[in-house]
């Protein structure tokens, strides 16, 4: 028995099975649902608010019909939006991204926070020219709600709560750095909380010290694609910030006396690859 071609022949076999299950995550996503539970809110049935992320152009069906109908089935009372729904890269079309928030606002009222690649749009127009302005014009054409360290007061039944829409510095996302985003600084962006039930969508993960002192009782972050690469035991391999298995990169977090949700995202851009990492969409289901 010769055992190099049997070495061989295993390993060309395992290259072959990682890259089909790379391709076969590259065209499906799962529902992510989490329980929110709150007591005094005294809902009478549960609600359902679905968190949409990091797609990055990317079209599950032709027109994005497939995410489209997942996030019908959910019937949400609105869809939370947390950024980099285009890639900011020039000469790259931003017809899927605009398409499908178009298609969405149309059946669902939406509140839209920026991530990255939005805010990169729209503070470098020497690099980018007009397509922050294209994006934002070709957004508006339903029910939608852009953040830009605002909020909005919504209701579910009779129970109020504040959608916040925060923004940080593009310093916060450079790659090896290690800027310190504190509580300061988002009171400066956004104001005090105010004395309602919050939701913060806060793109970078990173910094939920910093959300959960400025007081967001559930703060929405995407931005790390749930670490690229996911291994048993262990989580995601890399950040966009270039960071080896970063502590936020997915999942439900609590900490700090709050709590944190981040989705893994619905698409993939300089690292094009997920492994043992399905795209997701989240679903944060509210009840008393």
């Amino acid at each position: 028995m010769n055992w190099t071609i049997i070495i061989i022949i295993v390993l060309i076999l395992g290259v072959m099975a990682v890259m089909a299950e790379i391709c076969r995550e590259s065209k499906g996503f799962v529902t992510k649902v989490y329980e929110i539970s709150i007591p005094e809110a005294q809902l009478k049935e549960p609600h359902n608010i679905v968190f949409v992320s990091d797609l990055h152009n990317h079209q599950y069906g032709s027109g994005n019909e497939k995410l489209l109908a997942a996030i019908r089935e959910q019937k949400p009372d609105f869809v939370l939006v947390g950024g980099d729904i285009p890639i900011a890269r020039e000469n790259v079309s931003l017809e899927n991204a605009i398409d499908f928030i178009q298609k969405l606002s149309r059946e669902h009222q939406i509140y839209y926070s920026s991530g990255n690649h939005e805010q990169r749009m729209r503070i470098y127009p020497e690099k980018y020219g007009s397509m922050y302005e294209q994006y934002m014009e070709g957004i508006q054409d339903g029910k939608l709600v852009y953040l830009h360290n605002e909020s909005r007061s919504v209701f579910l039944e009779n129970f109020p709560m504040e959608i916040v829409g925060l923004e940080i510095e593009q310093e916060f996302y450079k790659r090896f750095s290690h800027e310190k985003l504190r509580k300061e600084r988002v009171v400066q962006l956004l104001g005090e909380k105010k004395a309602v039930y919050t939701i913060l969508l806060a793109h970078n993960p990173e910094y939920f010290e910093a959300y959960a002192a400025w007081g967001a009782d559930i703060t929405l972050s995407g931005h790390v694609h749930g670490g690229v690469v996911r291994l048993p035991f262990v989580g995601g391999v890399l950040s966009p910030s270039v960071s080896l298995f970063p502590k936020y990169d997915g999942g439900r977090k609590q900490e700090f006396g709050k709590e944190m949700i981040i989705s893994r995202g619905l698409g993939v851009h300089t690292i094009p690859v997920r492994l043992f990492n399905p795209a997701e969409l989240v679903v944060l289901r509210f009840h008393s």
